[in-house]
């Protein structure tokens, strides 16, 4: 499903218990943090038995349907519980009656007949509302985003999602509070994450919560940023021959090609040059292990409408030409604007780069996209006054000028490495051929 995701929604089932199916039709539509997405029937066979409902959130690995394949007596359906480890099965009904107790028991003493309440609710959101123990009165709180205010499934994921990982205020101490004596020197304190500063909040201000897809961004930076020790370089690239070049294909390979090419296949192009140069920049960290990558798999950063940023991959970027490039750089960035993005074009990228000059930025400082351990910010393309070398001397002509921002992991890139390489892709753009053909 794709990096740190770790379970999915099923939204709509798509075939019955009962229907028939080919291999690969799709049988069931999930949405996670990351992406909306369709999921196919791994062979040709008939749908047993749902073992999750619409609704319902399944963890990566868990069996969410049985079916059964042609020919196979579908007269039973098989208890997915069951295993030919027995140890692996009492592990897994011991962690199911855990849940259910838990859930039991949270819901012992909550009013969950929702029926006295005037406001409308959906059987899901009831069902959701039974299983997490929200009571009625809890439940007529919650704001509803959906017609004449009704309360929708996203209002309950996300009120439960705020609603199990926010803490409690902590209760105001009085005057007359006993103070707590201080704990001994010898005792050391478990370490705990710094707590954000208080915020204070005015007339007038306007308080929006985050999204799910917020959160995990934010909780990804900071564990970048808690994981790997942060280093930038900075090179400025001449990006003369590269806009020249462009400014004279583009037009005859949008007619031939039906796409327009942009900057970027470009940067990925060279970039992939350089990690062949360079292949200790394509790796991971696993521990004391350094992880060497055989696939040069280059993510790009792609902001969506909501404002949330997304990285699909392309694939073995080193095989690709500059026209397969451009293919697959539109082709993904069309779909993650409309949010119709796949779970494994979202996953495995081995390096990650940025165009910060999209918005008219000069230059970034990227974090890295764990768990790689480089990545790439380009800038702005700007016309500067430059010194020119000629044979017959130096002038001063204008030319188009390019930061490229290089942040790795100090761990295990050395600023050598680290430099050589934002260096080596700005010698593939300096050095691009005018008259290159595509």
């Amino acid at each position: 499903m794709g990096e740190s995701v770790a379970e999915a929604t099923i939204t709509t089932w798509l075939k019955k218990v009962g229907e028939m199916v080919e291999a690969e039709e799709p049988i069931v539509e999930i949405a996670t943090d990351k992406v909306d997405s369709e999921v196919p029937a791994p062979q040709a066979g008939k749908i047993i038995k749902l073992l999750v409902e619409e609704g319902e959130v399944a963890q990566v690995g868990q069996a969410i349907a049985v079916m059964a394949g042609e020919g196979d007596d579908d007269s039973v359906a098989p208890d997915p519980s069951s295993r030919s480890n027995p140890e692996e099965a009492e592990a897994v009904e011991a962690v199911q009656q855990t849940v259910v107790e838990a859930k039991a028991a949270a819901s012992s003493n909550v009013e969950t007949d929702y029926s006295n309440s005037d406001r409308f609710y959906s059987p899901l959101v009831k069902s959701i509302a039974k299983e997490e123990g929200i009571a009625l009165s809890e439940l007529e709180q919650i704001n509803g985003s959906g017609k004449n205010g009704r309360v929708t499934k996203k209002d309950m994921l996300e009120y439960v999602e705020n609603r199990t990982h926010t803490p409690s205020p902590a209760p105001r101490q009085t005057a007359t509070a006993p103070t707590p004596a201080p704990a001994p020197a010898s005792a050391k304190a478990p370490s705990k994450p710094a707590q954000a500063a208080p915020v204070s909040v005015s007339a007038g201000d306007e308080i929006i919560e985050m999204d799910r897809m917020r959160k995990l961004i934010a909780d990804h930076m900071i564990m970048s940023k808690q994981t790997s020790a942060h280093v930038t370089s900075f090179v400025e690239a001449d990006m003369t021959n590269v806009v020249n070049w462009r400014n004279k294909v583009k037009k005859s390979f949008e007619q031939h090609e039906g796409e327009k090419i942009t900057f970027t296949p470009i940067f990925i192009e060279c970039i992939a040059k350089a990690i062949k140069d360079y292949p200790m920049i394509n790796i991971s960290i696993d521990g004391n292990k350094i992880i060497k990558r055989k696939n040069i798999n280059i993510g790009m950063a792609a902001a969506l409408p909501s404002g949330n940023l997304i990285v699909p991959v392309i694939k073995n970027a080193d095989y690709l030409n500059l026209t397969g490039l451009t293919k697959q750089v539109n082709d993904l960035a069309n779909r993650a604007r409309n949010n119709d993005l796949k779970p494994d074009e979202i996953s495995g990228g081995t390096y990650t780069v940025s165009n910060v000059g999209s918005f008219g930025n000069l230059m970034g400082t990227p974090i890295i996209n764990q768990p790689q351990v480089a990545i790439m910010a380009v800038g702005a393309i700007v016309k500067k006054p430059a010194i020119i070398e000629t044979p017959e001397g130096d002038t001063i002509g204008i030319r188009h000028k390019i930061f490229l921002s290089h942040s790795y992991d100090h761990r295990v890139v050395d600023g050598a490495l680290g430099g050589m390489f934002v260096r080596r892709v700005a010698d593939y753009l300096e050095n691009w051929d005018v008259n290159r053909e595509v």
